[in-house]
């Protein structure tokens, strides 16, 4: 499974290095025409691949399973956001390298009318990339909402890319060659495809294959289970530890959805999910809102956070609503009757936070399962693990050959570097444990 892991992922790689090197390979390709400085060449090429990058992120968070299977949607998602940081940043140096060489193709003109409009349209893409960076990095500062930063932001990146590609006919140097003309139609086409599949066809899709929700239940942690059952159609089977999109207000043509891992079994009868949502503000503050009845849509599955064959012993290790996909784990072993040793280690700030406690502890005696808990304020009397998961603690709940056992980890981002550090230390392989990172944006 492994190989043929590594395998899908050099294609993909290889694909998505095509896209962004054609370019480049297509500058040389054909008619060339007169020569001109190093320093003037190299800027053009910044800026082609650049646009390139900034045209396949459209693909990158389209959600094609066969694309993101290898690696798991929120590795993706991380790739998305470090790439764009890379496109715009060679979009952004193309100008200023013309600028650190005298490039007469910055002299301003006598009046406003005479700039060409392929030179508005540079300045326009490169303000919306800048606009887009600010808002993407610091949304949370700047105190905007998620809805409106998604739809800022894929209007942003629309302006940016369609504004670079007519800043790049209005020069048209390269492109008076009709090999090169061709390329970048067929990419700008390709791209449009990609925009059209994900606002258009992929909606369509899911607005024929609804669910309903059945049950809204309180959990401990101000958290809520939402159960949804399909609604005229067999749903679809996910593995433990996936996760999916949800819309709840609104059509599938909705900008904005959003992902949540799957706390239920992945055994549950008649297509049944539950998503278990924790309040953390913006969107997830409604959530206790919704009624029993209520039409709902998802997209799903996804993700590669799964359990797979059995090891000597799996190693849970959430913190906070890190829980839901290793509930889904625990819950789908103990449908199957697996009688693998598993060890979960959950921490949380008290105990009302820790969501599923009663059951998780009911749930030791239907499997070979040891639950920890560990409390940042404990109670007066409290006799467990205190403060924050560490390689200390791993061995004192973990057999010998910390090697050899398979580790799962989620929660917030500080956890999970800290954990990851831990298991380094412990010298546990890095093939060994897996992350998933929930936080997309």
């Amino acid at each position: 499974m492994q190989s043929h892991d590594l395998a899908r992922k050099t294609i993909w790689s290889a694909i998505y290095l095509l896209f962004i090197l054609a370019p480049l390979f297509a500058l040389l390709a054909g008619t060339l025409p007169p020569a001109r400085g190093f320093g003037t060449e190299f800027s053009v090429a910044l800026g082609y691949s650049g646009l390139a990058m900034m045209g396949l992120q459209f693909g990158l968070t389209a959600r094609f399973r066969h694309v993101t299977e290898p690696w798991g949607e929120d590795v993706i998602y991380h790739f998305h956001r470090r790439v764009s940081l890379l496109a715009v940043g060679l979009v952004v140096v193309h100008p200023l390298i013309l600028l650190a060489i005298g490039s007469d193709k910055l002299a301003m003109p006598a009046s406003l009318g005479e700039v060409p409009w392929g030179a508005w349209f540079a300045v326009l893409s490169i303000g919306a990339v800048i606009v887009l960076v600010i808002t993407a990095l610091w949304r949370k500062q700047l105190k905007i909402p998620y809805e409106l930063w998604h739809l800022s932001h894929i209007a942003l990146a629309l302006i940016a890319i369609f504004g670079g590609v007519l800043h790049m006919i209005g020069w048209g140097f390269y492109l008076a060659d009709p090999l090169k003309r061709a390329l970048w139609i067929g990419m700008t086409l390709f791209w449009i495809a990609l925009l059209l599949y994900v606002r258009l066809f992929k909606p369509l899709f899911m607005l024929r294959r609804p669910y309903r929700i059945t049950e809204v239940r309180s959990e401990r942690g101000d958290t809520t289970t939402l159960v949804m059952q399909p609604d005229g159609h067999a749903g679809f089977r996910f593995k433990p530890g996936q996760f999916g999109w949800l819309t709840v207000w609104g059509s599938p043509f909705r900008i904005t959805g959003h992902p949540f891992s799957f706390s239920s079994s992945a055994e549950a009868a008649q297509g049944r999910v539950e998503m278990t949502i924790r309040n953390l503000g913006d969107f997830t503050s409604q959530v206790k809102t919704i009624e029993a009845g209520q039409r709902v849509y998802l997209d799903g599955p996804y993700g590669a956070f799964t359990i797979g064959q059995p090891t000597d012993m799996h190693v849970l290790i959430a913190g906070g609503i890190g829980i839901t996909p290793m509930m889904s784990m625990i819950r789908t072993l103990a449908d199957r009757g697996d009688s693998r040793p598993l060890v979960l280690l959950y921490g949380g700030r008290n105990q009302d936070s820790l969501t599923f406690r009663e059951e998780l502890d009911a749930l030791q005696a239907r499997l070979d399962l040891r639950v920890v808990y560990v409390l940042a304020e404990p109670p007066e009397g409290w006799s467990g693990e205190t403060g924050h998961i560490n390689a200390a603690m791993f061995r004192r709940h973990l057999p010998p050959g910390y090697a050899d056992h398979e580790y799962f980890i989620c929660g917030p981002d500080p956890m999970m570097d800290a954990i990851e550090r831990a298991l380094g230390e412990m010298d546990v392989p890095r093939t060994r444990y897996h992350s998933e990172r929930y936080s997309f944006v």
